[in-house]
């Protein structure tokens, strides 16, 4: 271990980051860390489950929790288990980041903050998407209104995009985090196996490509991972919720379900550095979004 990081000042935490649905925190996860660890759509609630992603810095060591996004009108038990999950990351954290759309605040962002603020620990208000704003006087009132609504220990104006943005909140979150040696090895970048993320980035794919066409029962899960001539074998499972949903996913004559394979395999290729073979199948569990078992089958649970 670095003796730099075993003296007094180093500073080592959790950092929770909650909002409501599709304000980007997993984008913001993504370019802190410097590469994808958490899957990116642009539908709301992509992210089911609590991804951790570790950023190690001279004087630091971050463990960033990315979390589902807190919503409402959530009957499903999969919609309950998102926001316990979020609300249950807030809580083990050091500090929260509360991430908000830059000039949007919603009945969902009160929600999200709420449990914030409920977790009893510091938060930072990070303000998102300020790239989209072009008029940046416009941000002040706004700044305004967000610092009345709760004591944050800090309100910073970010964007993904923005290289400088994301170094300078690095230093901020460093900053509140407490004095501890490193929790993790240096080399470890997140807690997820290399089964979870295979089969998010197939769902990343999937989401991608159905866009509306299927809502939220469509779920993956990895049958077997194997070595053969040098090359990863991988056999996965598309659970779909309804019958009709079947050849939605499969497309005719299968042309769907081979272009989805095609695009995971590409970049599970790069993410994993060697060849992949992709096997993908398509099953019908009835209202699995609704059924314990299956969720905690899934490790949703």
């Amino acid at each position: 271990m670095n003796t730099e990081q075993t003296t007094s000042n180093f500073r080592c935490g959790f950092a929770a980051l909650v909002g409501r649905p599709n304000v980007g925190k997993s984008t913001l996860l993504n370019a802190l860390a410097g590469e994808k660890l958490s899957i990116v759509t642009p539908r709301p609630q992509t992210t089911r489950h609590r991804v951790l992603g570790l950023v190690n810095l001279p004087e630091a060591q971050i463990a960033f929790v990315d979390t589902p996004g807190l919503h409402h009108h959530g009957s499903r038990a999969l919609n309950k288990a998102m926001n316990r999950t979020a609300a249950a990351a807030a809580l083990d954290a050091d500090l929260v980041l509360f991430v908000v759309e830059a000039m949007r605040f919603t009945d969902e962002d009160e929600l999200a903050l709420s449990r914030a603020a409920q977790s009893g620990r510091p938060v930072i208000a990070l303000v998102n998407k300020v790239d989209k704003c072009p008029d940046k006087t416009q941000l002040l009132p706004y700044l305004e209104m967000l610092g009345k609504r709760h004591a944050f220990a800090d309100v910073m104006p970010v964007s993904a995009l923005n290289s400088g943005d994301m170094q300078r909140l690095l230093k901020l979150i460093a900053g509140h985090l407490p004095e501890s040696p490193p929790l993790f090895p240096a080399e470890q970048r997140t807690d997820r196996s290399e089964s979870f993320r295979i089969a998010e980035v197939i769902r990343e794919k999937l989401t991608l490509e159905l866009n509306q066409e299927v809502p939220y029962g469509i779920a993956v899960e990895i049958e077997g991972i194997s070595e053969e001539d040098g090359q990863k074998v991988v056999s996965a499972v598309i659970w779909v919720d309804r019958e009709g949903q079947k050849p939605i996913v499969i497309g005719a004559r299968g042309e769907r379900l081979k272009r989805i394979g095609t695009q995971a395999r590409k970049e599970l290729n790069a993410i994993l550095g060697q060849r992949l073979h992709l096997t993908l199948w398509v099953k019908v569990r009835e209202d699995w979004a609704d059924n314990a078992q299956a969720l905690r089958q899934l490790g949703l649970e």
